[in-house]
């Protein structure tokens, strides 16, 4: 799933770090979904989203994202 977070990363002058423990994941998850590797939970969408104080939408794109 696409995202915005390295964007709205860099634009804050946030390293992936300071973003992981802010959000309670690894370092290596942030990198994970900057590169599309993994699709954030519910939970871990909100929390990056509220970090940034946008709506989810603002920071995933769902478009690709099927109905089931």
């Amino acid at each position: 799933m696409k995202s915005r977070i390295q964007e709205l990363r860099k634009k804050n002058k946030i390293s992936q770090e300071e973003l992981a423990l802010a959000v309670g994941v690894t370092r290596q998850t942030i990198t994970s979904l900057e590169n599309e590797k993994y699709v954030a939970s519910l939970i871990l969408a909100y929390k990056i989203a509220k970090y940034f104080n946008l709506a989810i939408e603002e920071v995933f794109d769902f478009g690709e994202v099927e109905e089931m």
